[in-house]
């Protein structure tokens, strides 16, 4: 059953929803649902009224009906009350373009661009590749690169090269690999231990016919390098000096890199390029 005598309609033009406990506004005198019944909620329009009374009086003579504070910026129409001055610029903006940034202000520092977080990174990477020294040996794992020499050790005993006359309690085998000058393979070779490390390049260069001019006065020098941390093995120490010194890591079956570099070189770089 309908009972369309009952309740109003609300005021508000976009509700218009059937109240049954309608609320009368005290200021326009239109009745409203329970949502719309505030002033603020279905826009008064006695208060309205009021404001403006407000504002009209409270304007001096000479600005009444319009506001008179014009914005610099080119295009814009939009006034006023009061003066809104740029600090830095001292130009009058409307409240939209009061911001330095909104005003393309004179006086706005310019911004560096901004670097992502990756090409920050990046860069951070570079930076220290280029001023990481050379001397730096890359990174080795000592028992990878020593059981490495173990293996190597048993497969070369059968065929490697070198002088007879040393006894068998003195020798030492090392796979030398040789200057990328050289499209030769590797040769395992036997040596004394007694022997210095520059005795030991003279005699490699002997007997694989490699060009040696330690003695000639040249700007390179023939070196004999780790092959797995790329450092120089010093010319005036021994074989088993050198292999006593457990840092150098140096073993019976190392790999050794043989090439012509300046004399003030103490890490072959790119050693990964040798084969081994």
């Amino acid at each position: 059953m309908e009972l369309p005598h009952i309740g109003k309609n609300c005021g508000f033009s976009s509700c218009n929803q059937l109240d049954f406990l309608p609320f009368e506004c005290d200021g326009c005198g239109l009745t409203f649902c329970l949502e719309h019944r505030s002033r603020e909620s279905h826009m008064c329009t006695a208060c309205i009224l009021l404001s403006d009374i407000e504002v009209s009086t409270s304007l001096p003579a000479e600005y009444s009906g319009e506001k008179s504070y014009s914005c610099c910026i080119d295009g814009c129409s939009k006034r006023e009350l009061t003066p809104i001055l740029c600090n830095h610029c001292m130009l009058n903006f409307c409240l939209n373009h009061r911001v330095q940034e909104d005003h393309k202000c004179v006086k706005l520092p310019e911004k560096k661009p901004e670097v992502s977080k990756t090409s920050q990174h990046v860069q951070n990477i570079l930076e220290q590749r280029a001023n990481k020294p050379l001397s730096q040996p890359r990174f080795t794992n000592p028992k990878s690169i020593q059981l490495a020499a173990k293996v190597k050790l048993m497969k070369m005993k059968g065929v490697a090269v070198g002088d007879q006359g040393i006894p068998q309690s003195e020798r030492i085998f090392f796979n030398i690999v040789l200057p990328k000058s050289s499209s030769k393979p590797s040769v395992p070779m036997f040596f004394s231990k007694c022997w210095t490390v520059g005795r030991v390049i003279d005699k490699i260069a002997d007997k694989l016919n490699i060009t040696n001019t330690n003695n000639a006065g040249s700007d390179k020098k023939l070196r004999l390098f780790h092959a797995d941390t790329g450092c120089l093995m010093p010319v005036s120490s021994s074989v088993a000096e050198v292999m006593d010194n457990t840092d150098n890591l140096v073993y019976n079956g190392s790999s050794l890199i043989l090439e012509h570099v300046p004399d003030d070189t103490n890490v072959l770089p790119g050693v990964e390029k040798y084969k081994k």
